[in-house]
């Protein structure tokens, strides 16, 4: 179902997340066609909070399409 969703999605994890598995932010960006994947290395569940400078440079890109 997931390559359905054809909306960009920004799909953004910390490789160290012990509550949702690293697995997974790869299988959904693999899985929908317009997903762009974020990991943030040596971040855990926080990892917007961890790298907020970087996320929200990133989101704004990303909300802007650029």
């Amino acid at each position: 179902m997931l390559a359905k969703i054809h909306q960009p999605i920004l799909v953004v994890h910390g490789s160290r997340d012990i509550v949702v598995p690293p697995i997974n932010c790869f299988l959904l960006a693999k899985n929908m066609p317009n997903a762009k994947l974020v990991m943030y290395p040596d971040a855990n569940h926080g990892a917007q909070s961890q790298y907020a400078e970087d996320f929200l440079q990133q989101a704004r890109q990303f909300l802007l399409g650029r």
